[in-house]
């Protein structure tokens, strides 16, 4: 508890964009957001009032960090489970718990797990050899879609393996590996739904996430054609999945639309880049629901702000040209609807450093805006 607002003291071990915005949200309830960043430049960093400098690796620090917070919750899912367990016992409230957090950090658990509860998920297996690969190449045809067990994250530890020498140069690496049938999928969509410790839930519309090279350059909010019936049917997923891993905090499910059926991809125990809409778009953003969440406050309405929202990355473009305040003022001029975010990060081309909300009526119009915003400040153009 702070002393000075009596009011909570929510600790966040990571300071990436998503501490930012969070600690952008914390204001509003007169909270106290503790970051624990790796470095002073780190996008939360350069905004929080209450900054510490640490590893997420390192017990001690985590130890020091969480003297004084009422909750301690992530940007991130690398904290190893064995310190979480140690803060846990140690009478710190984490959320998620170890517990939860490892399906979301290992992918083998989370299909294991999955499967176990009959959710829909493609057909895979753990690969150790060739033989594991072709094996099950022989069941699914190619190309096989093989994933780092750890680590990935934006389209990297994931490849297609079209043929025997793709398997043996994977293999090589010595990369712990699951395997995965490669579904005809017409569309990736995204459940986020929040939970919290008395187990009320909370769940947002059905987005679809449009990707390029491995990264979400869009998210339309609600999904365009999606049925009433498929929209329940991914919300309750969503909720059910909370349920048994005993999620508390933002979860998201990221699916694949086979066009009558679902299946899950990918989970994400966290804030997630799915719902940065939510911010002007929702009722109640992903990053205040993921506060009232983990300090077991009643939910937040996830209604819609506008028939239509649409969210645009902004990437990281080539050096040169005008700077990015110019590009802001061009912007600003053209579209004064557009919302911005910029995450106060060095500009690399490629790299995520903001991005860009629009809301109306009409999708095509606001998925237009969005899309010259977010590439006029990717271009200068």
């Amino acid at each position: 508890m702070d002393t000075r607002t009596g009011l909570p003291v929510v600790g966040m071990v990571g300071g990436g964009q998503l501490a930012r915005m969070t600690h952008q949200a914390a204001i509003a309830l007169g909270q106290s957001l503790r970051v624990l960043a790796a470095s002073p430049d780190d996008a939360a960093a350069l905004v929080a009032a209450d900054v510490r400098i640490g590893s997420h690796t390192d017990l001690a620090a985590l130890r020091e960090f969480a003297k004084g917070c009422d909750a301690v919750t992530f940007d991130h899912e690398h904290v190893p489970t064995g310190h979480i367990r140690a803060l846990a016992a140690e009478g710190v409230k984490v959320f998620p718990g170890a517990d939860a957090i490892v399906f979301a950090q290992d992918k083998q658990r989370m299909r294991e797990r999955l499967s176990e509860l009959g959710a829909p998920v493609p057909r895979w297996r753990p690969a150790a050899t060739a033989d594991d690969v072709a094996a099950f190449a022989a069941t699914t045809g190619r190309p096989v879609v093989a994933k780092a067990v750890r680590g990935g994250y934006d389209g990297r530890g994931v490849w297609m393996l079209d043929d025997a020498q793709a398997d043996a140069e994977l293999l090589a690496t010595g990369t712990p590996l699951i395997l995965e049938e490669r579904v005809p999928l017409r569309r990736e969509l995204a459940a986020l739904v929040a939970r919290s410790p008395f187990g009320q839930v909370a769940a947002y519309p059905v987005v679809e996430t449009v990707q390029r090279d491995g990264i979400c350059v869009e998210v339309l909010a609600p999904a365009p054609g999606i049925t009433e019936e498929m929209a329940t049917r991914a919300q309750q997923l969503a909720i059910d999945v909370a349920h048994q891993l005993g999620v508390v905090g933002l979860l998201a499910v990221e699916l694949f639309d086979l066009g009558d059926d679902l299946v899950v991809n990918e989970l994400a125990m966290r804030p997630h880049n799915s719902g940065h809409w939510t911010i002007e778009g929702a009722r109640t953003s992903q990053f205040e629901q993921h506060l009232r969440a983990v300090l077991d406050y009643p939910m937040g309405s996830t209604a819609l702000a506008a028939p239509a929202v649409v969210m645009a990355n902004v990437l990281g473009g080539a050096p040169g040209g005008m700077s990015l305040d110019e590009r802001l003022h061009h912007l600003f001029a053209a579209d004064p609807g557009a919302r911005v975010h910029l995450y106060g990060k060095q500009v690399r081309p490629g790299r995520k450093i903001g991005h860009v909300t629009v809301l109306g009526d009409d999708l095509d119009e606001v998925r237009a805006r969005a899309s010259r915003a977010a590439r006029w400040l990717q271009e200068g153009e």
